[in-house]
């Protein structure tokens, strides 16, 4: 079983978004995210991995869901967090060198993206429609 988790992050009304993928295979975008190192928790997991792939330091303010699901013949558990990045900058340091570009997209931008997990679409886009709290990096 593989066990991960995954950082929602808001500033005003886009969500960070990282493309990720391997030199060889065809770049695809998600939310920071990634698996837990042993004796790890789910939120310490998020937010280094925020950080590995794009340079923000985060708080988290809320256990989101739990996706679980089967991918590659391999059972898979994914904690969502949403995340307020309180520092940092945007700068890619992931040593496995999956990630090439981060960006923070609109609501508009999601559907024509082409996404590693198109099941979050549906997610994304209604975290972003109801998100109450619009945050603002260095405020």
């Amino acid at each position: 079983m593989w066990e991960g988790s995954a950082a929602l992050c808001i500033n005003e009304d886009k969500v960070l978004m990282v493309l990720q993928g391997k030199r060889d295979e065809p770049k695809r975008w998600s939310i920071p995210s990634g698996g837990k190192h042993q004796n790890e928790s789910s939120e310490d997991c998020c937010l280094r991995e925020l950080k590995e792939e794009t340079g923000y330091i985060g708080e988290v303010q809320k256990k989101l869901f739990v996706k679980r699901g089967h991918s590659y013949g391999i059972d898979v558990t994914v904690h969502y967090f949403h995340v307020e990045i309180i520092s940092g900058e945007q700068t890619i340091q992931d040593p496995d060198q999956l990630i090439h570009e981060i960006r923070w997209m609109t609501l508009e931008e999601l559907p024509h993206l082409p996404l590693s997990f198109p099941e979050d679409l549906r997610i994304l886009q209604d975290f972003l429609k109801k998100a109450t709290k619009p945050y603002q990096i260095g405020k």
